[in-house]
C-alpha cells in the first residue's frame, strides 16, 4: 500500500507540470500494472490541459510504392518478394490516377511508403527504378511528392533510414517526415529477435535519422511498437530516448503507439497481441513522459476499441483513408471517418481533419508548402471545414 501512496504522490506532481525521472516511471508503471486508474486520471488530465478536447486525424491516399525490402523483420507482411502476387510497384501513371482519386475524395496527405532501400538487394528493383528514369528509391519519392504537391496533395514520406542529403531533398516538398523507432533496445537486434535480418531497424541508427531531422528542422513523425518481445523497461526507455531527442531539437511533430497484430505469412504468426491494459497502460506512460506530444495510436488496430484510448491520453488517430487500404496491415480496415467523429462526440471530443504536419510545426515548413495549405486551412492551421464537405 505505501508504494501505491508514493505512487499517487508522484503523479500528483505531474500534474503541476513535473516530468518524472526514469525510474520514477518505472514505479509508475510498475504501480499500474495493480491499478492503473490513477494513471489514466492524470494523463487524461494532462491531455486535456495541453491538447483539449480536439482530437484530430489525417485524410490520407495510401501510396504503396515499392515493397520490396532489404530487411526483413519477424512480424512484418508489408515486404514482399519477387513473384508474390502482392508484390507492389507503382508506376508514374499509376501514382498520378491516386492523386486524382485522393482529390475527389478530399484527401489532403499522400502517404508515400516504401521497403527499405530495395535496389540495394534486388536487381528487379533496380532494373524497374532505372526503366522509369531513376537510380534510386529515393530519387523515384522526390519526384512522386512532387506530382502529389501539384495534384493537390501534400506528401508524407515513410521509407526508412533516409540520409540527410535525401531528406534535405524532401524537405521542398514533404511537409512532414515519418520514421518508427519502435524500440530502442539493441537486444531486439540480437540473435532469434525480431529485428535480427534487419540492419536498419538497428536502435541507433534509426535515432542518428531522427536526430539529423532534428538538425534539419524537419517536422517527425516517430512511434513504437508494443508486443514484438520487448519488456515494459525497455518500451519506457525508448520513450526517453525520443524525448531526448526532442528536447535537444523541438521537432517530433507525434509519437505513435502501434500495437502489433501476428501476420499468418511472417515467423510471429503464433505470437500474441500485446494485452489491451499494457498498450493503455504505455499509451498513458507516454503522455506523463511527454506531456505535450501529440499521442496517437490506429484505430483500425483497435476496432472494437479504440476510443477507450481516449481515457489514456492521446489526441490523434493518424491518417485514415477513404480510399486505401493499410497495406502494413491490410486484414485490419479503416473504421469509416464517420464512425470515428461518432465516437469522438459520444466521448465529448471534437475530431477535426488536420494535415500531415500538425498546426504548431507550419513555420518548420518552407513558404510555398505553407502557402498551399494555408488555401485550404483555418485559422487555427487545421483543414478547413468547407473543404472537407
Amino acid at each position: 500500500m505505501s508504494e501505491l501512496i508514493l505512487s499517487s504522490e508522484l503523479l500528483n506532481r505531474l500534474v503541476d507540470g513535473r516530468t518524472p525521472s526514469k525510474s520514477e516511471s518505472y514505479q509508475i508503471y510498475q504501480d499500474a500494472e495493480r491499478d492503473p486508474s490513477e494513471l489514466y486520471k492524470v494523463s487524461q488530465f494532462l491531455r486535456n490541459n495541453h491538447k483539449g478536447s480536439m482530437v484530430t486525424y489525417s485524410r490520407k491516399a495510401f501510396f504503396n510504392l515499392i515493397n520490396l525490402c532489404r530487411d526483413t523483420c519477424s512480424y512484418c507482411t508489408y515486404k514482399s518478394e519477387p513473384g508474390q502476387s502482392k508484390i507492389s510497384m507503382l508506376s508514374k501513371k499509376n501514382i498520378t490516377e491516386l492523386i486524382s482519386i485522393g482529390k475527389k475524395y478530399n484527401c489532403t496527405e499522400a502517404l508515400f511508403v516504401t521497403g527499405e532501400r530495395p535496389e540495394q538487394k534486388y536487381q528487379e528493383a533496380k532494373t524497374w527504378l532505372k526503366e522509369n528514369g531513376f537510380s534510386s528509391t529515393a530519387e523515384y519519392l522526390v519526384y512522386a511528392s512532387e506530382i502529389a504537391l501539384e495534384g493537390g496533395l501534400f506528401p508524407h514520406t515513410n521509407a526508412g533510414n533516409l540520409t540527410k542529403d535525401e531528406m534535405r531533398e524532401l524537405k521542398k516538398t514533404n511537409v512532414s517526415l515519418g520514421l518508427m523507432l519502435e524500440n530502442a533496445s539493441e537486444r531486439l537486434s540480437e540473435k532469434n529477435m525480431v529485428h535480427q535480418f534487419a540492419p536498419s531497424k538497428n536502435p541507433k541508427a534509426r535515432m542518428k535519422i531522427l536526430q539529423n531531422a532534428g538538425e534539419l528542422k524537419i517536422p517527425m513523425t516517430t512511434g513504437l511498437l508494443l508486443g514484438i518481445g520487448e519488456n515494459p523497461f525497455e518500451l519506457i526507455d525508448s520513450i526517453y530516448s525520443i524525448k531526448e531527442i526532442h528536447d535537444k531539437h523541438q521537432h517530433i511533430q507525434e509519437v505513435i503507439l502501434q500495437n502489433f497484430q501476428p501476420k499468418y505469412d511472417t515467423p510471429m504468426r503464433d505470437s500474441p497481441s500485446p494485452q489491451e491494459k499494457y498498450f493503455k497502460i504505455m499509451v498513458a506512460m507516454t503522455r506523463i513522459i511527454l506531456p505535450k506530444m501529440n499521442i496517437q495510436i490506429p484505430p483500425n488496430l483497435s476496432p472494437k476499441s479504440y476510443s477507450s484510448f481516449l481515457s489514456a491520453g492521446i489526441n490523434d488517430w493518424g491518417g485514415i483513408s477513404p480510399i486505401t487500404r493499410d497495406y502494413v496491415n491490410p486484414e485490419f480496415p479503416w473504421p469509416q471517418i464517420e464512425e470515428v467523429k461518432k465516437d469522438c462526440s459520444s466521448a465529448g471530443f471534437q475530431l477535426r481533419a488536420r494535415f500531415p504536419v500538425y498546426p504548431e510545426f507550419f513555420s518548420y515548413v518552407n513558404s510555398d508548402l505553407r502557402s498551399r495549405m494555408n488555401e485550404i486551412s483555418d485559422s487555427e492551421n487545421l483543414v478547413s471545414k468547407e473543404y472537407i464537405k
